[in-house]
């Protein structure tokens, strides 16, 4: 009977994996020989007042240049998570929140598209009523193409980069729309429109 008591007890179980918000769960006493896996979390805005007009993944693309944002995460910068993040790769926690994003950058143009010494002028930004600050891994800022914390990059024509790219913002949450420019071109995308 204590066997047959710890056999159900070890099926029913479940193992639970978190990866920005991403939960799986696995159901050992399952019937169904593949796993039963949640929906995936791509965002936390509605944490922060931000009721979406669109779902993520939202690509916005300007002059052949694409920006894809996968997942975005809002964090105080207090939090166990966001210092973790902010200590792992050397971030500035400056400000009140600290922003973790998922994204995808690609190069469909005839040139290169860069944010290096060579180009300083930023292809994207995040806002929210003001716009949030991009923020600089410090320990890996001379790794350029970085697929782990994004700070400088170049793509040739027809290349791609999905990585993580941080954020710190100071003032209150009031829409939501990403921009990109490149080479006199600008494009934007309404996430959250805001409430007049």
């Amino acid at each position: 009977m204590k066997k047959t008591m710890i056999k159900v007890a070890l099926a029913g179980s479940m193992l639970f994996s978190g990866v920005l918000g991403q939960v799986v769960v696995t159901n050992a006493a399952a019937a169904k020989p593949a796993a039963t896996s949640a929906p995936v979390v791509r965002d936390n805005l509605s944490s922060y007042g931000l009721k979406k007009d669109i779902e993520l993944p939202v690509t916005v693309t300007a002059g052949g240049f694409s920006y894809t944002l996968e997942k975005i995460m809002i964090m105080e910068t207090k939090s166990a998570a966001a210092q973790a993040l902010i200590k792992k790769y050397g971030y500035a926690g400056d400000q009140k929140y600290f922003i973790w994003t998922k994204i995808t950058i690609a190069n469909n143009s005839k040139a290169v598209v860069q944010f290096s010494s060579k180009d300083l002028s930023d292809k994207w930004s995040l806002h929210f009523g003001e716009e949030a600050y991009t923020s600089m891994p410090s320990r890996m800022a001379d790794l350029k193409n970085n697929k782990e914390a994004l700070w400088t990059w170049n793509l040739s024509p027809g290349q791609k980069l999905s990585t993580y790219q941080a954020y710190t913002y100071d003032a209150p949450f009031e829409c939501f729309y990403v921009r990109v420019d490149n080479k006199s071109n600008r494009e934007y995308k309404d996430i959250v429109i805001p409430v007049k």
